[in-house]
């Protein structure tokens, strides 16, 4: 079938059930997306989108059909065909009859068209008999959805149609689906046409007495006047009267003119034979046995064979169209439908055997009083190469008949639909093209994402420059791994790369569990942050749930070293914060403030697999169902002496809950992190599986919800769009605050030189670049 069925199809789903539906449809039958009109595609395909069409709408087969006619018959009205199908016929009858007239046009342009046929007969109590025949099987409910449309549309109708009979067509040469459909029709009148027609009809009655009454008077009035007129011998000439001239031209109980015409014929057939045949010199007439009794000049021409009266016709010619048998019988049971002969190759002069094969199309008519057939023909010619293959000219055809004015205006048909397709197909590549654009921009701006917050990575795409925002409150949190110099001594680097890359990506999909943002990792710290750049009052609760999911994580990196779970360090701060974009090149979203570099204590102060909390984020969880014990005073470089404090563990929250996990039917308590065995491992895997093969065991993630509004990370990027920094206005308070951070040891850089300097710790951070090169 054309690809403008497959359109139409699609257009359809998409008008009443949406692009979802079609979507899905189309991925279940595997076709594609869009289909070019004029291209050519395989019966299978539209046969998969209905079948496809039956299951997702849950809708049995004749349903979608029918209602794939009524859209057929209207899409085709808003394609242009609509002045076409309307010119068709008078009434519903002519308009079936000359439908295969319509197709058989079509196929000028769309010439490997395969159409189904019509024939229509009429019945005495006024219903139809509709014949349908088709080489495609199972699509024979179409018919009664476009037929039902047409006469509601046209013709203001309303018909019933259903099978009578359906067998497997053996009056044609092609094994094809024969459908008998009884049509019924009901004209349709509005309300106020119904009442009008009513009373007209009721006043037509009395109107009509009224006339025949009159009429009767009349009649007696003229037989007196008749008869007076014959007495006297009276040759003056009587006046018709009104109501008699009226009665001539009246029929009564119809009341309206009569339109019959009588034809006139000549005694004789003033036209010689020579002069026929040269007139129409593409015309056969033949008998019951098919034998030629009379030919056109041109077709003698061509097929010399037929110069020989007597001989039979289908010696020399095949019924391409209907697909019937050569016989007298079959062709007057189609009479009404266009006839399409084509010569036989092995009849044909030696001068044609190279050529493509001669085709004549034309109607036929019976004669009743010869008992003969009249074939009256043109050549089926669609284009001016088909007139040059078989080596025929323009004067060949005779000057009345339009098949010259066809070929030339279908020439320039051709061409436009061939215009018109290659720009259909240039539009499919560009909407391919525009698609993958659309998919590698995504991938892009996802990219681009992970690395900057939301609402700062646009602006800076729009060239916009993004201002320092001040956070009155926020939680950062840092990580290390204990030990890390010692591992890094003792391995190679790749695999110390494929330990810290196993343990960011728990830590990275923990972000995201929780709505953190990582601000940035260096060696094996890792730093994120709560409340920022999006504020939200449950930040010190985000970031403490991360803090025990990390403790968690850890469990399944394994030290390459001793092929035990690794260890890590973690420690949380509350506090006040800076944060920009630094830099042109690679920009980074940083952080900067005292806060930065106490939570960076916390953690170079901390104790292995413990969460070190200062007494400000301590504060902040102490009343939210955490269970938290005192670490008492100790001494903090640089910071004198703190109150600190370690976190044990939510005591609300399931572990299934703060690692993202979906939840499971056993989690109904409230299990602590001390309740797991020290060497449960969760089932992340590991980089060294293929990445298709972590996508498929990965585990989905959970959000976990919280009270002050985000519930997931979509809900948090929305919010993230949404947000706007608040402008420093006051200039002197920001440079005085500039000038207290450069006292202090300011930003995520001071926080790690402050870590290198600590000897309590032992540890030293080594950078990416420090571990390819030294190898540590």
């Amino acid at each position: 079938m054309y690809g403008f069925i497959n359109t139409c199809l699609k257009s359809l789903v998409v008008e009443k059930y949406g692009e979802e539906t079609w979507e899905k449809l189309r991925l279940q039958a595997g076709v594609q997306d869009s289909f070019l009109t004029f291209e050519v595609y395989k019966d299978e395909i539209t046969m998969q989108l209905v079948d496809k069409a039956c299951k997702v709408l849950g809708v049995p087969a004749d349903i979608v059909l029918r209602e794939f006619g009524k859209y057929f018959f209207e899409f085709c009205k808003r394609s242009g065909y609509d002045h076409m199908l309307r010119t068709l016929g008078g009434n519903l009858y002519e308009f079936i009859e000359n439908l295969d007239a319509l197709h058989s046009y079509l196929s000028l342009s769309y010439q490997e068209m395969n159409a189904p046929s019509f024939r229509v007969e009429k019945n005495e109590d006024g219903s139809m008999h509709l014949h349908y025949y088709s080489d495609r099987r199972g699509l024979c409910h179409i018919v009664p959805g476009i037929i039902g449309a047409a006469a509601l549309d046209f013709f203001n109708i309303e018909i019933s149609m259903k099978i009578v009979n359906q067998t497997e067509e053996e009056e044609r040469t092609g094994k094809k689906e024969h459908i008998v459909f009884l049509v019924t029709q009901t004209p349709l009148f509005p309300c106020k046409e119904r009442n009008d027609f009513s009373s007209s009809s009721q006043c037509l009655g009395d109107s009509e007495k009224q006339i025949e009454n009159q009429l009767n008077k009349e009649q007696e009035l003229e037989k007196a006047r008749n008869a007076i007129r014959d007495r006297g011998n009276s040759v003056c000439p009587v006046k018709k009267s009104h109501w008699k001239t009226l009665r001539g031209i009246i029929t009564l109980g119809k009341g309206k003119l009569l339109r019959g015409f009588d034809p006139v014929y000549p005694k004789s057939l003033w036209i010689d034979t020579k002069t026929f045949c040269n007139g129409l010199p593409f015309h056969m007439v033949f008998d019951k046995e098919l034998k030629v009794k009379q030919a056109g000049v041109s077709i003698q021409k061509i097929v010399p064979g037929i110069q020989t009266m007597g001989i039979c016709l289908d010696q020399y010619f095949r019924i391409i169209h209907p697909e019937i048998p050569f016989t007298i019988s079959s062709i007057q049971k189609f009479i009404n439908s266009q006839f399409v002969f084509q010569t036989r190759r092995e009849m044909m002069p030696e001068s044609w055997k190279e050529r493509p094969m001669l085709e004549l199309r034309g109607q036929m008519m019976w004669m009743e009083t010869l008992q003969c057939m009249l074939y009256l023909c043109s050549p089926l010619l669609r284009t001016l190469h088909e007139l040059e293959e078989r080596q025929m000219h323009i004067a060949d055809i005779a000057p009345h008949d339009v098949t010259r004015d066809l070929i030339l205006l279908n020439q320039q048909r051709l061409a436009e639909m061939e215009l018109s397709n290659q720009l259909e197909r240039k539009k499919e590549e560009l909407r391919i093209l525009s698609k993958h654009l659309e998919e590698e921009k995504k991938k892009t701006e996802a990219l681009l994402y992970a690395m900057l917050p939301q609402h700062v990575a646009n602006q800076l795409k729009e060239g916009k420059q993004v201002e320092a925002g001040e956070f009155k409150e926020c939680t950062i949190l840092f990580s290390d791994v204990v030990t890390f110099t010692n591992i890094c001594a003792q391995c190679e680097p790749i695999q110390i790369v494929l330990m810290l890359n196993s343990m960011y990506l728990r830590f990275d999909r923990l972000t995201t569990v929780h709505d953190v943002y990582k601000v940035e990792t260096i060696g094996d710290a890792y730093m994120v942050v709560g409340g920022v750049p999006v504020p939200v009052p449950t930040h010190a609760e985000r970031v403490a749930n991360f803090a025990l999911g990390m403790i968690m994580a850890a469990k399944g990196v394994k030290n390459p070293v001793s092929g035990n779970p690794i260890q890590i360090r973690v420690g949380i701060h509350t506090g006040p914060v800076l944060a920009g974009v630094v830099g042109e090149k690679m920009p980074r979203y940083c952080l900067f403030g005292d806060t930065v570099n106490i939570a960076s204590r916390m953690e170079s102060h901390g104790v292995p697999s413990k969460i070190h909390l200062s007494s400000s984020a301590y504060q902040c969880l102490k009343n939210k169902n955490f269970e938290i014990t005192e670490r008492g005073e100790i001494e903090v470089k640089g910071k004198g002496k703190m109150h600190t404090y370690f976190l044990i563990r939510n005591k609300s929250a399931t572990e299934n809950e703060i690692m993202g996990r979906p939840m499971k039917d056993f989690d109904s308590g409230n299990e602590s992190i001390q309740s797991f065995p020290e060497g449960k491992t969760e089932t992340i895997p590991s980089s060294h599986q293929p990445a298709t093969q972590q996508k498929k065991d990965q585990t989905p993630t959970i959000a976990m919800k919280y009270v002050d509004g985000p519930t997931d990370s979509q809900n948090s990027l929305k919010r993230r769009n949404q947000m706007k920094v608040g402008d420093l206005t006051d200039f002197r308070d920001r440079s005085s605050m500039v000038q207290e951070l450069s006292t202090e040891s300011t930003g995520t850089i001071s926080a790690i030189r402050a870590v290198e300097e600590d000897a309590q710790s032992g540890e030293v951070l080594f950078s990416m670049q420090e571990v390819f090169q030294g190898g540590c």
